[in-house]
Protein backbone atom coordinates (compact mmCIF):
# COMPACT_ATOMS: atom_id res chain seq x y z
CA UNK A 1 0.00 0.00 0.00
CA UNK A 2 0.64 3.40 -0.06
CA UNK A 3 2.93 6.01 2.09
CA UNK A 4 3.12 9.27 0.19
CA UNK A 5 2.85 7.58 -3.16
CA UNK A 6 5.44 4.89 -2.44
CA UNK A 7 3.86 1.12 -2.20
CA UNK A 8 5.36 -0.47 1.35
CA UNK A 9 4.97 -3.73 2.82
CA UNK A 10 5.06 -3.82 6.61
CA UNK A 11 8.16 -6.86 6.41
CA UNK A 12 10.48 -7.59 3.79
CA UNK A 13 13.60 -9.55 4.05
CA UNK A 14 16.82 -7.06 4.17
CA UNK A 15 19.14 -6.33 1.51
CA UNK A 16 21.78 -8.49 3.00
CA UNK A 17 19.61 -11.66 2.69
CA UNK A 18 20.23 -12.47 6.39
CA UNK A 19 17.58 -10.35 8.11
CA UNK A 20 13.95 -8.59 7.72
CA UNK A 21 12.92 -5.16 8.07
CA UNK A 22 9.91 -4.12 9.43
CA UNK A 23 8.30 -0.83 10.09
CA UNK A 24 8.22 0.25 13.42
CA UNK A 25 4.61 0.66 14.42
CA UNK A 26 5.34 2.11 18.04
CA UNK A 27 6.54 5.50 15.83
CA UNK A 28 3.45 5.61 13.71
CA UNK A 29 1.88 8.10 12.87
CA UNK A 30 4.22 10.62 13.77
CA UNK A 31 7.55 8.91 12.35
CA UNK A 32 8.06 6.62 9.37
CA UNK A 33 10.77 4.31 10.30
CA UNK A 34 11.86 1.11 9.63
CA UNK A 35 13.62 -1.11 12.18
CA UNK A 36 16.40 -4.40 11.20
CA UNK A 37 15.44 -7.76 12.84
CA UNK A 38 18.73 -10.09 12.83
CA UNK A 39 17.76 -12.15 15.61
CA UNK A 40 15.40 -14.38 17.21
CA UNK A 41 15.00 -12.18 20.37
CA UNK A 42 14.85 -9.12 18.19
CA UNK A 43 11.58 -10.65 16.47
CA UNK A 44 10.11 -11.56 19.47
CA UNK A 45 10.87 -8.28 21.25
CA UNK A 46 9.23 -6.83 18.09
CA UNK A 47 6.31 -8.88 18.64
CA UNK A 48 5.63 -8.19 22.78
CA UNK A 49 6.34 -4.76 21.99
CA UNK A 50 4.11 -4.61 18.93
CA UNK A 51 6.65 -2.46 17.23
CA UNK A 52 4.67 -5.53 14.63
CA UNK A 53 1.23 -6.41 15.65
CA UNK A 54 -1.96 -7.36 14.24
CA UNK A 55 -2.62 -11.36 14.06
CA UNK A 56 -1.94 -11.91 10.00
CA UNK A 57 1.70 -10.00 10.28
CA UNK A 58 2.74 -11.66 13.62
CA UNK A 59 2.80 -14.81 12.28
CA UNK A 60 5.10 -13.71 9.69
CA UNK A 61 6.70 -12.51 12.12
CA UNK A 62 7.18 -15.39 13.85
CA UNK A 63 8.01 -17.46 10.93
CA UNK A 64 10.85 -15.26 10.18
CA UNK A 65 12.08 -15.07 13.79
CA UNK A 66 12.49 -18.82 13.86
CA UNK A 67 14.23 -18.70 10.88
CA UNK A 68 16.53 -16.32 12.33
CA UNK A 69 16.67 -18.55 15.42
CA UNK A 70 18.20 -21.66 13.42
CA UNK A 71 21.12 -19.07 11.67
CA UNK A 72 22.31 -19.85 15.56
CA UNK A 73 21.29 -23.18 16.50
CA UNK A 74 20.11 -25.32 13.56
CA UNK A 75 19.11 -28.82 15.56
CA UNK A 76 15.81 -30.13 16.56
CA UNK A 77 16.63 -28.32 20.61
CA UNK A 78 17.10 -25.12 18.55
CA UNK A 79 13.76 -25.38 16.39
CA UNK A 80 12.00 -25.84 19.84
CA UNK A 81 13.72 -23.51 21.81
CA UNK A 82 12.89 -21.10 19.09
CA UNK A 83 9.03 -22.08 19.12
CA UNK A 84 8.61 -21.89 22.83
CA UNK A 85 10.22 -17.92 22.72
CA UNK A 86 7.94 -16.95 19.76
CA UNK A 87 5.05 -18.67 20.86
CA UNK A 88 5.26 -16.55 24.25
CA UNK A 89 5.07 -13.54 23.23
CA UNK A 90 1.40 -13.17 22.12
CA UNK A 91 -1.20 -15.96 23.53
CA UNK A 92 -4.05 -14.43 21.36
CA UNK A 93 -3.34 -14.39 17.88
CA UNK A 94 -3.99 -18.48 16.35
CA UNK A 95 -1.84 -17.09 13.19
CA UNK A 96 0.90 -17.04 15.52
CA UNK A 97 1.31 -20.54 16.59
CA UNK A 98 -0.27 -21.55 13.32
CA UNK A 99 2.95 -20.04 11.27
CA UNK A 100 5.59 -21.34 13.78
CA UNK A 101 4.18 -25.11 13.15
CA UNK A 102 3.50 -25.00 9.98
CA UNK A 103 7.69 -23.84 9.41
CA UNK A 104 8.27 -26.30 12.05
CA UNK A 105 6.66 -29.29 11.08
CA UNK A 106 8.92 -29.03 7.63
CA UNK A 107 12.30 -28.35 9.04
CA UNK A 108 12.50 -31.84 10.71
CA UNK A 109 12.82 -33.61 7.39
CA UNK A 110 15.66 -30.84 6.34
CA UNK A 111 19.39 -31.20 6.62
CA UNK A 112 20.81 -29.14 9.64
CA UNK A 113 22.85 -26.88 7.54
CA UNK A 114 20.16 -26.16 5.07
CA UNK A 115 17.12 -25.31 8.22
CA UNK A 116 18.13 -21.64 8.53
CA UNK A 117 18.06 -20.92 4.36
CA UNK A 118 14.76 -23.03 4.14
CA UNK A 119 12.92 -21.68 6.87
CA UNK A 120 13.48 -17.95 5.61
CA UNK A 121 12.27 -19.24 2.28
CA UNK A 122 9.00 -20.35 4.24
CA UNK A 123 8.28 -17.25 5.80
CA UNK A 124 8.32 -15.62 2.55
CA UNK A 125 5.80 -17.78 1.36
CA UNK A 126 3.80 -17.23 3.99
CA UNK A 127 3.95 -13.95 3.43
CA UNK A 128 3.37 -14.19 0.03
CA UNK A 129 0.37 -16.24 0.47
CA UNK A 130 -0.74 -13.81 3.72
CA UNK A 131 -0.65 -10.72 0.73
CA UNK A 132 -2.70 -13.13 -2.02
CA UNK A 133 -5.33 -14.00 1.04
CA UNK A 134 -5.73 -10.43 2.05
CA UNK A 135 -6.26 -9.19 -1.78
CA UNK A 136 -8.77 -11.73 -2.38
CA UNK A 137 -11.16 -10.84 0.99
CA UNK A 138 -11.06 -6.96 -0.27
CA UNK A 139 -12.50 -8.39 -3.49
CA UNK A 140 -15.44 -10.32 -1.72
CA UNK A 141 -15.51 -7.58 1.10
CA UNK A 142 -15.72 -4.91 -1.60
CA UNK A 143 -18.16 -6.85 -3.22
CA UNK A 144 -20.87 -6.31 -0.03
CA UNK A 145 -20.09 -2.85 -0.40
CA UNK A 146 -20.74 -2.39 -3.77
CA UNK A 147 -24.17 -3.76 -3.16
CA UNK A 148 -25.14 -1.68 -0.11
CA UNK A 149 -23.80 1.64 -1.78
CA UNK A 150 -26.46 0.30 -5.11
CA UNK A 151 -28.90 0.05 -2.56
CA UNK A 152 -28.30 3.19 -0.52
CA UNK A 153 -27.15 5.72 -3.84
CA UNK A 154 -25.33 7.55 -1.31
CA UNK A 155 -22.10 7.49 0.50
CA UNK A 156 -21.21 4.69 1.98
CA UNK A 157 -20.42 4.94 5.70
CA UNK A 158 -18.38 2.01 7.01
CA UNK A 159 -17.02 1.97 10.88
CA UNK A 160 -14.26 -0.08 11.98
CA UNK A 161 -12.30 -0.68 15.08
CA UNK A 162 -8.68 -0.95 16.12
CA UNK A 163 -6.34 -1.38 12.93
CA UNK A 164 -7.20 -4.50 10.63
CA UNK A 165 -5.36 -2.92 7.56
CA UNK A 166 -2.34 -3.23 5.77
CA UNK A 167 -0.50 -2.89 9.18
CA UNK A 168 -1.75 -5.70 10.64
CA UNK A 169 -0.70 -7.89 8.17
CA UNK A 170 2.02 -7.99 5.18
CA UNK A 171 -0.05 -5.96 2.96
CA UNK A 172 -4.02 -4.77 1.93
CA UNK A 173 -5.22 -5.96 5.58
CA UNK A 174 -8.34 -7.85 6.39
CA UNK A 175 -11.30 -5.25 7.39
CA UNK A 176 -9.83 -2.60 5.55
CA UNK A 177 -9.25 -4.17 2.28
CA UNK A 178 -12.62 -4.50 1.21
CA UNK A 179 -12.91 -1.00 1.83
CA UNK A 180 -9.06 0.09 -0.17
CA UNK A 181 -10.87 -2.29 -2.89
CA UNK A 182 -14.19 -0.20 -3.23
CA UNK A 183 -12.29 2.92 -3.15
CA UNK A 184 -10.07 1.66 -5.82
CA UNK A 185 -12.92 1.06 -7.77
CA UNK A 186 -14.60 3.84 -7.56
CA UNK A 187 -17.16 3.41 -4.66
CA UNK A 188 -17.53 6.34 -2.34
CA UNK A 189 -16.64 4.96 1.10
CA UNK A 190 -16.26 6.87 3.95
CA UNK A 191 -14.65 5.35 7.49
CA UNK A 192 -15.30 6.19 11.08
CA UNK A 193 -12.32 4.86 12.94
CA UNK A 194 -12.98 4.18 16.49
CA UNK A 195 -9.73 5.39 18.38
CA UNK A 196 -9.21 2.09 19.87
CA UNK A 197 -8.37 2.74 23.31
CA UNK A 198 -5.88 2.04 25.29
CA UNK A 199 -3.53 1.95 22.37
CA UNK A 200 -5.31 4.11 20.07
CA UNK A 201 -4.57 2.05 16.78
CA UNK A 202 -7.35 3.21 15.37
CA UNK A 203 -6.35 7.19 15.75
CA UNK A 204 -2.61 6.22 15.33
CA UNK A 205 -2.52 3.55 12.62
CA UNK A 206 -5.61 3.07 10.73
CA UNK A 207 -6.32 6.86 10.25
CA UNK A 208 -2.52 6.95 9.44
CA UNK A 209 -2.80 4.32 6.77
CA UNK A 210 -6.52 5.66 5.38
CA UNK A 211 -4.66 9.41 4.89
CA UNK A 212 -1.84 8.05 3.41
CA UNK A 213 -4.01 6.23 0.27
CA UNK A 214 -6.50 9.21 0.21
CA UNK A 215 -9.29 7.26 1.60
CA UNK A 216 -11.67 9.50 3.41
CA UNK A 217 -12.30 9.18 7.03
CA UNK A 218 -13.26 10.57 10.38
CA UNK A 219 -11.65 9.48 13.85
CA UNK A 220 -14.43 9.01 16.38
CA UNK A 221 -14.21 8.28 20.27
CA UNK A 222 -14.83 4.62 21.25
CA UNK A 223 -18.06 5.05 22.48
CA UNK A 224 -19.51 7.24 20.06
CA UNK A 225 -20.16 4.38 17.51
CA UNK A 226 -23.30 3.51 19.23
CA UNK A 227 -24.68 7.52 18.79
CA UNK A 228 -24.31 7.40 15.15
CA UNK A 229 -25.65 3.80 14.45
CA UNK A 230 -29.01 5.48 16.03
CA UNK A 231 -28.84 7.86 13.76
CA UNK A 232 -27.99 6.66 10.72
CA UNK A 233 -24.78 7.33 10.06
CA UNK A 234 -23.16 4.05 10.12
CA UNK A 235 -24.16 1.51 7.22
CA UNK A 236 -21.86 -1.66 8.29
CA UNK A 237 -19.43 -2.57 10.33
CA UNK A 238 -16.27 -4.09 9.48
CA UNK A 239 -13.48 -5.54 12.27
CA UNK A 240 -10.70 -8.08 11.62
CA UNK A 241 -9.94 -11.15 14.40
CA UNK A 242 -6.95 -12.36 16.01
CA UNK A 243 -8.87 -15.69 16.53
CA UNK A 244 -12.42 -16.81 15.70
CA UNK A 245 -13.44 -20.31 16.39
CA UNK A 246 -14.64 -22.90 14.43
CA UNK A 247 -18.70 -22.39 15.07
CA UNK A 248 -17.96 -18.44 14.37
CA UNK A 249 -17.11 -16.61 17.53
CA UNK A 250 -14.87 -13.76 17.23
CA UNK A 251 -12.30 -12.42 19.13
CA UNK A 252 -10.83 -9.01 18.58
CA UNK A 253 -10.01 -5.83 19.95
CA UNK A 254 -11.28 -5.30 23.41
CA UNK A 255 -14.20 -2.94 22.45
CA UNK A 256 -15.89 -5.06 19.55
CA UNK A 257 -18.01 -6.79 21.55
CA UNK A 258 -19.78 -3.40 22.42
CA UNK A 259 -19.92 -2.62 18.90
CA UNK A 260 -21.30 -5.41 17.84
CA UNK A 261 -24.19 -5.43 20.06
CA UNK A 262 -24.67 -2.01 18.85
CA UNK A 263 -24.97 -3.14 15.55
CA UNK A 264 -27.35 -5.74 16.30
CA UNK A 265 -29.83 -3.14 18.29
CA UNK A 266 -29.53 -0.70 15.14
CA UNK A 267 -29.97 -3.42 12.60
CA UNK A 268 -26.66 -2.61 11.53
CA UNK A 269 -24.78 -5.38 9.42
CA UNK A 270 -21.50 -6.80 11.38
CA UNK A 271 -18.63 -8.78 9.78
CA UNK A 272 -15.26 -10.09 10.72
CA UNK A 273 -12.76 -10.29 7.75
CA UNK A 274 -9.90 -12.77 8.25
CA UNK A 275 -8.15 -15.55 6.59
CA UNK A 276 -7.95 -19.12 6.97
CA UNK A 277 -4.71 -18.82 9.52
CA UNK A 278 -6.79 -16.73 11.94
CA UNK A 279 -9.63 -19.73 12.23
CA UNK A 280 -8.81 -21.85 15.34
CA UNK A 281 -11.10 -25.34 14.16
CA UNK A 282 -9.90 -26.55 17.71
CA UNK A 283 -12.22 -24.18 19.01
CA UNK A 284 -16.01 -24.15 19.65
CA UNK A 285 -16.61 -21.89 22.57
CA UNK A 286 -14.99 -18.21 22.15
CA UNK A 287 -15.80 -16.75 25.50
CA UNK A 288 -15.17 -20.26 27.27
CA UNK A 289 -11.93 -21.23 25.55
CA UNK A 290 -9.85 -18.42 24.06
CA UNK A 291 -7.14 -17.15 26.38
CA UNK A 292 -7.33 -13.21 26.82
CA UNK A 293 -3.75 -11.18 26.77
CA UNK A 294 -3.56 -9.22 29.81
CA UNK A 295 -1.19 -6.38 28.95
CA UNK A 296 0.56 -3.33 30.97
CA UNK A 297 -1.15 -1.37 32.84
CA UNK A 298 0.76 1.65 32.10
CA UNK A 299 -1.08 1.59 28.42
CA UNK A 300 -4.44 2.27 30.01
CA UNK A 301 -2.98 4.69 32.55
CA UNK A 302 -0.29 6.72 30.51
CA UNK A 303 -0.65 8.20 26.87
CA UNK A 304 2.00 9.48 24.91
CA UNK A 305 1.67 12.21 22.53
CA UNK A 306 2.98 14.82 20.26
CA UNK A 307 3.39 18.48 22.08
CA UNK A 308 3.03 21.86 20.27
CA UNK A 309 6.39 22.23 19.51
CA UNK A 310 7.43 18.86 18.32
CA UNK A 311 8.25 17.09 21.45
CA UNK A 312 7.15 14.24 22.69
CA UNK A 313 5.53 13.46 26.55
CA UNK A 314 3.80 10.34 28.10
CA UNK A 315 1.33 11.70 30.68
CA UNK A 316 -0.47 9.84 33.33
CA UNK A 317 -4.21 10.09 33.44
CA UNK A 318 -5.33 7.83 35.95
CA UNK A 319 -5.69 8.99 39.67
CA UNK A 320 -2.48 7.82 41.23
CA UNK A 321 -2.55 4.38 43.12
CA UNK A 322 -6.11 3.43 41.04
CA UNK A 323 -5.44 -0.28 40.24
CA UNK A 324 -5.95 -1.00 36.41
CA UNK A 325 -7.08 -3.72 34.55
CA UNK A 326 -6.21 -4.20 30.59
CA UNK A 327 -7.42 -7.14 29.22
CA UNK A 328 -6.48 -6.57 25.07
CA UNK A 329 -9.29 -8.32 23.10
CA UNK A 330 -13.10 -9.97 23.83
CA UNK A 331 -15.21 -12.18 21.82
CA UNK A 332 -18.51 -11.30 20.31
CA UNK A 333 -20.52 -14.14 19.83
CA UNK A 334 -21.41 -15.73 16.44
CA UNK A 335 -25.21 -14.67 17.03
CA UNK A 336 -24.19 -11.12 16.58
CA UNK A 337 -22.05 -11.41 13.70
CA UNK A 338 -23.47 -11.05 9.92
CA UNK A 339 -21.09 -13.22 8.03
CA UNK A 340 -17.24 -13.80 7.89
CA UNK A 341 -15.38 -12.27 4.79
CA UNK A 342 -12.53 -14.86 4.18
CA UNK A 343 -10.12 -15.54 0.87
CA UNK A 344 -12.61 -18.12 -0.43
CA UNK A 345 -15.81 -15.65 0.33
CA UNK A 346 -18.53 -14.86 2.55
CA UNK A 347 -19.73 -17.19 5.23
CA UNK A 348 -22.41 -17.37 7.59
CA UNK A 349 -21.03 -16.98 11.11
CA UNK A 350 -21.72 -20.73 12.29
CA UNK A 351 -20.01 -24.22 11.78
CA UNK A 352 -21.95 -24.98 8.77
CA UNK A 353 -20.95 -21.71 6.84
CA UNK A 354 -17.24 -21.77 7.68
CA UNK A 355 -16.81 -25.69 6.51
CA UNK A 356 -18.95 -24.64 3.59
CA UNK A 357 -15.71 -22.68 2.55
CA UNK A 358 -13.64 -24.82 3.80
CA UNK A 359 -14.92 -28.74 3.56
CA UNK A 360 -11.12 -30.06 3.59
CA UNK A 361 -11.71 -28.79 7.53
CA UNK A 362 -15.40 -31.48 8.20
CA UNK A 363 -12.65 -34.26 9.52
CA UNK A 364 -11.71 -31.37 12.53
CA UNK A 365 -15.32 -30.18 12.93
Amino acid sequence: MNIDGKPYRTILPAADGASVEVIDQTRLPFAFELKRLATLDEAAVAIRTMIVRGAPLIGVTAAYGLALGLRRDASDAGIDHAVETLAATRPTAINLRWALDRVAAKLREVALPERAAFAFAEAGRIAEEDVESCHAIGRHGAAILADLHKAKGRRLNVLTHCNAGWLATVDWGTALAPIYVAHEAGIPVHVYVDETRPRNQGAALTAFELNAHGVPHTVIADNAGGHLMQHGEIDVCIVGSDRTTASGDVCNKIGTYLKALAASDNRVPFYAALPFSTIDWTLDDGVAQIPIEERDAREVSHLTGRLADGGFATIEVVSPGSPVANPAFDVTPARLVTGIITERGVASADAEGLLSLYPERRSEA
